[in-house]
């Protein structure tokens, strides 16, 4: 589902440059929140300046929505794509704002921001002193110091212009990292950490969405196919399992036309592997075949966004419901059973586990 809004944005994508965040200054709230719980990334709308955090406490059931805004009095920018948390602190990727926020993730208060980025996607952490930051109207994969807030480099990436390519998800094994390039792109790079250069490209299937690791040092991407008309190709999706080590295709596991896969992720332990195509699916990364029954059916709504509780195993999905009003989260347990469920910002897209 996340293809429709992706060739949206590709269409405005002339304008997608002058997009500015409007900092709407108000009252600053204080929080001091649980030890553990998940942070939501709302997506809000393309140019509108709406996108938002919403923090979950699994424990209590409880959730506050735009946590950022009423910590900081500003509003968070526009089109937040993802988080990860290091240390104590929240890198909040904000794409079309052109900014990543850090944020104390106790309080949700600011504590410093990397700026004039081009169109943000990820950040992974190679070190405390170093991190990559991949970009969607980038050819380039910027590198930063997190300490300093700054870019120190860039890692060029082959065969990539700004109008047809992108840098996406990062995983690392050893001293070299994997990025899937999405958008017109049919490759999975390969980046040695030490000396910020591609090393090793992997063709796949037209736009791999997705990339995570698994217990047994596979790579796990699956592909949208494009799209009908698409000037880079069209066809059936495919999910691929890929030997980290010897960089190679194990196997493809072939979806039909019409099939929309997306949202690759992981349980904690990393053996058992879930993703959305109109209804959730799971199976074991051992497995040599997809499942021919769901773990939880389509419900006639915008299956948009995945995650796995690390320690509990439960599944939370974000609901989108249409691209404009607030969305839904849905809670399950490891057997399907339904436990809760919370409205949160507009298109939520993505989570963060604290």
């Amino acid at each position: 589902m996340r293809q429709m809004f992706y060739i949206f944005a590709m269409v405005v994508a002339t304008t997608a440059f002058g997009g500015c965040m409007k900092w709407d200054y108000g009252s600053q709230e204080d929080f001091r929140v649980s030890s553990s719980g998940l942070f939501i990334c709302n997506e809000g709308n393309f140019q509108y300046g709406n996108a938002t955090l919403s923090y979950y406490d699994p424990a209590t059931g409880e959730v506050e929505n735009e946590v950022f805004y009423r910590s900081n009095a500003m509003k968070l920018g526009d089109v937040v794509q993802s988080m990860v948390i290091r240390d104590g602190i929240g890198w909040v990727v904000v794409g079309n704002s052109h900014v990543v926020f850090a944020i104390d993730v106790d309080t949700f208060k600011e504590v410093g921001r990397i700026t004039n980025l081009t169109s943000p996607r990820y950040i992974h952490f190679v070190s405390d002193e170093k991190a990559y930051i991949t970009q969607l109207w980038d050819n380039r994969i910027w590198v930063v110091n997190p300490k300093r807030y700054e870019v120190t480099g860039y890692v060029e990436c082959p065969s990539m212009t700004m109008e047809s390519g992108s840098t996406e998800q990062m995983v690392q094994y050893g001293k070299y990292l994997f990025v899937n390039c999405w958008s017109y792109q049919n490759r999975i790079l390969k980046i040695d950490t030490e000396t910020d250069r591609v090393v090793g490209e992997l063709t796949v299937g037209i736009q791999p969405t997705s990339l995570v690791l698994d217990c047994n040092n596979k790579l796990w991407t699956v592909t949208d196919g494009g799209y009908e008309g698409s000037p880079y190709g069209h066809e059936a999706p495919s999910l691929y399992r890929i030997d980290a080590e010897t960089f190679t295709i194990e196997r493809a596991f072939r979806f039909g036309f019409g099939d929309a896969p997306s949202e690759v992720q992981l349980n904690g332990t990393r053996d058992r592997l879930y993703w959305i195509n109109d209804d959730v699916w799971a199976m074991d990364v051992t497995s040599e075949q997809v499942p021919v029954r769901p773990f939880l059916p389509y419900n006639g709504t915008i299956y948009y966004g995945l995650t796995i509780d690390p320690a509990t195993g439960e599944v939370y999905v974000a609901d989108a419901i249409d691209y404009t009003q607030r969305g839904k989260v849905y809670r399950y347990s490891p057997a399907g059973e339904r436990l809760d469920e919370f409205y949160v910002g507009i298109t939520p897209g993505s989570f963060c586990w604290k």
